[in-house]
C-alpha cells in the first residue's frame, strides 16, 4: 500500500474519513468511529432507471426489461456451492441486507464485532456472480409474488401511481421491481451482461464505517476483490418536458380514508455535482420553511382537522428531482386548494428572513447529528453517488442565502409542475 494514495480529510467540528481508489478503479471511503457497531456499505451506480445504456466504443444502446437490477440483486445472494450468504453472516454476528433504488443497489452490514470476516464476506459474495436458467426461473416466482404485494399496497400504488404522473418518459416513472411482463423477460445472460456492465469496479464505492482502518480494508479488498476491466458506461435517460404528464391520478384500495401525495417536478437537474449540492441545500431549507412541521401550512392543516399525518419532502438527485406533500384527509381536494393559496401568499408576501434564519440554523445541526449515526457509511454512500462530498455539504449549508433560496421558490412552484396521486377507500 501507497500512503501517498490515501487521502485524509477532515471537518473543523472533530471529524475525518480516508478516501484511495484501489487499482480496481473501487471507490473506498473509511470513516473511523468509536461506535460499538460498525458498518458497511458496497454499492454500484446502477438502479432500476438504468434500462438502456452502452459501453464507451459500442455504437447501440441497449435496452434491458424493467425490474432487472432488482432482479440482479436478489440473485446476487445465490452461491455456486449452495451455501446461505445470510448464515455466512450470521456465524460473525453480522445482520445483512441489500436493497435497490432508482439510482443504485447496494449491499450491506452491521456487526460489533468481527468486522473483517464480514467485510470478507460481503466483497466475496457480490463479487461472484452465479446465474442458472433454473435458478433464474425459480427466482420469477419469488418477485412476481413481491410485484403483486406492492400492487396490493396503497402506499406504494399512490408513489408510483404518482411518478406516472409526473413522467412521461422519463426511466423515474419506472418501478424498481418491474412488472410481471417484463421480468419474464430476464434471463441469465442477461443479468451477466448487466452484472459486468454495472458491477464493475469502477463504477462501485465500498463505504466502511466505525472501528475500522484503512490498512484493514485495503488488505480485505486486495485479497478478495477479483481483477476485472474496467469500463466506462453511457446511460440514456428519455428526455422529459418541465410540465407534469397528468395532472390528477386515483385509484382505490381497502383504507379508512383517502390518502393523498402531491408531487411537484422539478427536471432543473445541473450535470456537476457540486451544483446539485448546493441546490439540495437550498431545497431542504426551502421546503422545511413552506412545509415542515412548525410551518403554517402544516400547522394550518392538523389544526383545522383537514389532514392527519402530514408529512413533506423533498428528493433532488442526479437523475430526477421531486418535491412532494402526503397525508390521509377526507377531501383531497381541499388540500390541494389550500395548497395553491398558500404558496401564492407566499409569493405575494415574500419569504420569511426570520424563518429562514432559524430553519438554516436547524438544517446545520441535523446535518451534524448524523455524525452520530452508526450508519453513518449509508449517509456518506447516498451522497457520494450523487457526486457529492458530505464533509462539503456542511460548508454549502451554511453559505446559503435568503435571496438564492426565495429564488428557488420563484421557480419551482408554479401549477404546470404539479400533480397529485390519490388513494380513494372502495366505493366511496
Amino acid at each position: 500500500m501507497n500512503p501517498a494514495n490515501i487521502i485524509e480529510k477532515t471537518t473543523d467540528f472533530g471529524e475525518k474519513y480516508y478516501y484511495t481508489k484501489h487499482k480496481s478503479g473501487l471507490d473506498i471511503y473509511v470513516i473511523p468511529k468509536d461506535f460499538k457497531t460498525s458498518f458497511a456499505m458496497f454499492s454500484t451506480k446502477y438502479g432500476a432507471i438504468d434500462n438502456c445504456f452502452k459501453l464507451a466504443g459500442e455504437e447501440n444502446f441497449h435496452e434491458v426489461p424493467d425490474g432487472i437490477a432488482h432482479y440482479l440483486e436478489h440473485k446476487m445472494f445465490e452461491n455456486e456451492d449452495g451455501v446461505d450468504t445470510f448464515s455466512r453472516f450470521a456465524k460473525y454476528g453480522a445482520n445483512a441486507n441489500a436493497f435497490t433504488s432508482g439510482t443504485m443497489t447496494s449491499y450491506l452490514f452491521s456487526c460489533t464485532d468481527h468486522l473483517k470476516e464480514n467485510l470478507e464476506i460481503l466483497l466475496d459474495y457480490v463479487s461472484k456472480p452465479y446465474f442458472t436458467p433454473e435458478n433464474v426461473e425459480k427466482e420469477r416466482g419469488i418477485i412476481g409474488q413481491e410485484i403483486r404485494m406492492y400492487e396490493d399496497n396503497p402506499g406504494s400504488a399512490i408513489y408510483y401511481n404518482l411518478l406516472e404522473a409526473l413522467y412521461e418518459k422519463h426511466q423515474t416513472r419506472v418501478n424498481v421491481a418491474g412488472t410481471i411482463e417484463s421480468i419474464a423477460k430476464i434471463t441469465p445472460e442477461l443479468l451477466y451482461d448487466c452484472y459486468y456492465t454495472f458491477y464493475n469496479f469502477s463504477n462501485m464505492t465500498l463505504c466502511v464505517s466505525g472501528r475500522a482502518d484503512m490498512d484493514m480494508v485495503l488488505d480485505v479488498v486486495d485479497r478478495i476483490l477479483p481483477e476485472r476491466e474496467q469500463k466506462t458506461i453511457i446511460r440514456n435517460y428519455y428526455d422529459e418536458k418541465p410540465e407534469v404528464y397528468r395532472k390528477r391520478v386515483s385509484a382505490e384500495f381497502e383504507v379508512a380514508k383517502p390518502m393523498f401525495l402531491i408531487g411537484v417536478k422539478d427536471i432543473d437537474i445541473a450535470p456537476d455535482g457540486a451544483e446539485r449540492m448546493r441546490k439540495k441545500a437550498v431545497m431542504g431549507i426551502l421546503i422545511d420553511m413552506l412545509f415542515g412541521s412548525t410551518s403554517p401550512f402544516a400547522l394550518d392543516v392538523y389544526e383545522s382537522g383537514l389532514v392527519n399525518g402530514f408529512e413533506a419532502g423533498y428528493d433532488h438527485g442526479r437523475s430526477s428531482s421531486i418535491v412532494y406533500l402526503e397525508g390521509e384527509t377526507d377531501d383531497p381536494e381541499a388540500v390541494y386548494t389550500k395548497f395553491l393559496s398558500y404558496l401564492e401568499e407566499n409569493r405575494k408576501a415574500g419569504l420569511s428572513r426570520e424563518d429562514f434564519d432559524r430553519i438554516k440554523r436547524a438544517s446545520y445541526a441535523s446535518y451534524l447529528k448524523n455524525f452520530d449515526s452508526t450508519r453513518l457509511a449509508q449517509t456518506f454512500t447516498y451522497m457520494i453517488h450523487d457526486d457529492c462530498d458530505p464533509f462539503d455539504y456542511g460548508d454549502t449549508l451554511k453559505s446559503v442565502t435568503f435571496e438564492e433560496t426565495s429564488e428557488l421558490f420563484g421557480k419551482l412552484f408554479h401549477e404546470e409542475y404539479y400533480a397529485m396521486s390519490v388513494i380513494n377507500p372502495i366505493g366511496k
